[in-house]
């Protein structure tokens, strides 16, 4: 392995993280409700209980943030890899960036290493990547939740499904091998990160337990 491609996929793991800790969770509720998300609820700083805490405006706010980071993650790794590894191909940086988005977003520098669980962030870095995964990804959501009105097992089902989107996407998109691998790899380890972030949700699930949108906050 070149220094030049070590490199530019340190850059891009470092990017991809700065990003991802910038939590817009956090920060929308400090700034404007003199508070921190992460005391009430669930503990996340996700959309879904920035939603159920301060109520629509703070959590369309924060989906947007973290689906525009993402999206940032993503073009910056894609640059970086297009100027410092050109032959291993910009998509890498991209998947990458997305995975240490993530991370960032999850474990944040600047907050304790305690954020969201990641699922917005994925989907921002998907939605730059992959509008068509990201737009069938949509609807097997807003299926799952007109059904069941539970966020988190749309979560859940979306990550177990995105690897295999993923790899048919790049199918279609004539893919080299090595490409295929390595996204295929970088798609799994994003999905397995939503997923053990869910832990605590797939408990509330099996006991039959998880809140579903709509009811009072002060069932958990």
């Amino acid at each position: 392995m070149s220094l030049q491609l070590i490199g530019a996929s340190l850059l891009a793991a470092l990017e991809g993280y700065v990003c991802g800790s910038i939590v817009f969770g956090i920060l929308i509720s400090k700034l404007f409700f003199h508070d921190d998300v992460r005391t009430h609820g669930s503990g996340s700083a996700g959309m879904t209980n920035m939603l159920r805490t301060y109520g629509i405006p703070a959590g369309a706010a924060t989906a947007i943030g973290d689906v525009a980071k993402g999206a940032v993650a993503v073009f910056i790794g894609e640059w970086i890899f297009t100027l410092l590894a050109p032959d291993l191909g910009p998509a890498c940086g991209a998947y990458l960036a997305a995975i240490f988005a993530a991370v960032g977003h999850m474990k944040p520098v600047w907050f304790s290493f305690k954020g969201g669980k990641g699922v917005l962030v994925c989907g921002g870095a998907i939605l730059a990547l992959q509008p068509l995964v990201f737009l069938a990804l949509l609807v097997i959501f807003l299926i799952e939740f007109a059904i069941t009105r539970i966020v988190s097992l749309g979560s859940i089902i979306l990550a177990a499904i995105y690897p295999v989107l993923t790899i048919c996407y790049w199918v279609w998109q004539g893919a080299d091998l090595f490409t295929l691998v390595y996204i295929g790899v970088c798609s799994v380890i994003m999905a397995l990160m939503v997923i053990y972030m869910h832990r605590s949700n797939i408990q509330r699930l099996r006991a039959g337990t998880e809140y579903r949108f709509g009811e009072k906050k002060n069932r958990e």
